[in-house]
């Protein structure tokens, strides 16, 4: 077990300049104790067994040196990340992304399961340089000869001890065994358990044991709230916090320095006092907004982390995290603009439904509770705004020269015999604009798409409902395209809340069982469960299949539709959505009904091996 190292910078790790330039953008000023011990050994070759708990930094102690070791010009992966959710591996796919946003023509590719093998499989073929996967997904690419990693040079484990809790350890060792023999490893894993340790002693190579302990925490201080972002946008969501939530100064933190002008700038356009800062500002520039924020004529600052280290103004009331950290160390530097000195603060974090585990990381790791929040209605924007126009005209009243204007309007009263609460009115309007004083409630139906930021239409139609249990309807519906043939009800234990798709749940029938599109059809999510109608006949084999199969980081438990069931919807974010299937697909070649419909027969392998439709077809 290695010391705790002594203050160093990232300067002092001979990383790439371009990943330094990354990490600079980043906010990120000194390396974590894991960082600063796995990254040297990572980037000498050395294989490394670290031992620490989530949110310590992990992410960048491997993929911080193993960029720097990358061949540009090589097409083929040269290194590969195991990591035991779909969630983790899209998390630590974006990390790699943004440490190597200088690095020019590198690609990063997140592979799992319930999702269409077709994108990863157009992707492998252009090149990739690190791909990020879960064993099961991972594992079917290498037996289809898609995944080749005769050439991997790093092969590295996130969370081995998840991995053994949801049963991928012999997973784990299989890609191991089947990787070159002169491959770097590194296992990072928050315990130790015996069937980890096995695997590290057996495919380890005398590697660096580095074992570190979480000391990151929280002012007390700062009242913690997060809003989940279902439904609304999320500019939305942040016009209604500030117009509804008493504030001195808002600090808010966004990814990047283009987000910082254009959230300032849809800001302004609805009447706030916004200003961007971020590191294109000279130091003048820099000094001026951060006075401005100080003396109070601006109120809101838009920026990303590398600003907003080391800002101290004892106005910040407020801090808005837009875009959720991609670590809990950020979220603590983050918050810690506001309930400075002894100080009461507010803080508040947007997530979106694939962003929870992040969430959860983050309160384990500052041992401290982030509260739901509500949003703030229409009815309560629309009281606020009311209030504040009739101190507004209070205040006119009282401070302004109003001579000439109270002239003017006696003489446009006596000329148009209009009265006073006409023309006041007529002036209030005009006043205003075109966009009026009052909010209108929007109807919205989006999705979060996978950046987290952007959102896009659902398929289909949805239909908000109860918090109540809700009889979840057991009769199939036919398929429009094939009508003769008998339809099943299954269903499938993930749904809204695990971020499920009608995609998702198609792509894992059509690929774990290898059925046609077409004979998929329609397919309802509720909160916890989804339900999809499929032919009656399904044989066992496909039966065990598809309830092995994972979809949304979890076994999908795939089963015929029981009578009577029951699913509990829960108000406001849950609804139901649905897929109506069979009609807009292609017809499939040599199935016409039942009795041809009996799917692809599993292997009987120890490997388990499955055989579906080759790529492409």
């Amino acid at each position: 077990m290695s010391n705790s190292p002594e203050t160093i910078t990232f300067n002092d790790l001979n990383l790439a300049p371009e990943i330094l330039q990354a990490i600079s953008d980043a906010g990120y000023e000194q390396p974590s104790p894991i960082q600063a011990q796995s990254i040297p050994a990572i980037l000498s070759g050395r294989d490394v067994l670290g031992q620490a708990q989530t949110g310590t930094g992990k992410t960048a102690a491997f993929a911080l040196p193993t960029l720097t070791n990358l061949d540009m010009k090589a097409k083929h992966v040269q290194v590969l990340v195991l990591t035991p959710t779909r969630e983790l591996a899209i998390q630590v796919a974006e990390a790699f992304q943004a440490y190597a946003k200088y690095l020019k023509g590198f690609h990063v590719l997140p592979i799992y399961g319930g999702q269409s093998f077709d994108p990863q499989l157009k992707a492998l073929r252009r090149g990739v340089h690190v791909v990020v996967g879960t064993p099961g997904r991972v594992m079917d690419h290498m037996r289809r000869k898609t995944l080749k990693l005769d050439q991997l040079s790093t092969l590295v484990l996130d969370e081995a001890d998840e991995m053994l809790r949801m049963g991928f350890i012999d997973d784990v060792d299989w890609i191991l065994g089947h990787t070159p023999d002169d491959r770097q490893i590194a296992l990072y894993s928050a315990t130790m358990p015996q069937q980890v340790k096995k695997v590290a002693v057996q495919h380890l190579n005398k590697p660096l044991d580095i074992k570190v302990a979480n000391k990151t925490t929280t002012s007390k201080n700062i009242n913690q709230r997060y809003w989940m972002v279902s439904g609304l946008h999320k500019l939305d969501a942040l016009t209604r916090l500030l117009e509804n939530e008493p504030f001195d100064a808002v600090l808010i933190f966004v990814r990047t320095k283009v987000a910082t002008e254009e959230l300032a700038e849809k800001l302004k356009a609805r009447g706030f006092a916004a200003e961007a800062l971020n590191g294109d500002l000279v130091q003048k520039q820099r000094e001026r907004l951060v006075n401005n924020l100080k003396n109070g004529h601006i109120d809101i600052l838009i920026g990303t982390d590398v600003v907003g280290r080391g800002l101290d103004v004892e106005r910040i009331s407020h801090v808005v995290n837009y875009h959720i950290p991609y670590d809990p160390e950020s979220y603590v530097h983050r918050i810690g603009r506001t309930g400075r000195a002894g100080r009461s603060g507010e803080a508040i974090l947007f997530v979106a439904r694939r962003e929870q585990r992040m969430l959860r990381m983050i309160e384990k790791v500052t041992k401290q509770p982030i509260k739901p929040m509500k949003m703030p209605s229409v009815d309560d924007i629309n009281v606020g705004r009311v209030k504040r126009f009739k101190e507004k005209i209070s205040d006119t009243i009282a401070s302004a020269d109003l001579g000439i204007y109270q002239q003017l309007v006696r003489e446009f009263q006596t000329e148009s015999e209009h009265d006073q609460t006409q023309i006041s009115a007529a002036l209030a309007y005009m006043a205003q604009g075109e966009k009026g004083l009052f909010l209108k409630e929007e109807k919205h139906s989006y999705d979060h798409d996978k950046d987290g930021g952007k959102s896009k239409k659902t398929s289909g139609r949805q239909k908000q409902v109860t918090g109540e249990p809700t009889t979840v309807d057991t009769q199939a519906q036919q398929l429009n395209k094939h009508p003769e043939i008998d339809m099943q009800r299954y269903v499938i234990q993930a749904g809204y809340n695990q971020d499920a798709r009608p995609a998702n749940i198609v792509g894992m029938i059509v690929n774990e069982a290898d059925i046609e599109k077409d004979y998929v059809g329609h397919i309802e999510l509720y909160d916890d469960i989804s339900t999809v109608d499929l032919p009656a006949d399904m044989p066992d084999e496909l039966m065990g299949i598809l309830s092995n199969a994972f979809i949304c980081g979890r076994k999908s438990e795939f089963a015929v539709l029981k009578k009577d069931q029951k699913a509990t919807i829960s108000p406001p974010s849950s609804r139901t959505r649905k897929n109506d299937g069979g009609n807009r697909r292609r017809k499939p070649k040599g199935r016409g009904g039942n009795d041809n419909f009996k799917g692809r027969r599993r292997s009987s392998s120890n490997d388990r091996k499955r055989t579906r439709r080759k790529p492409g077809k």
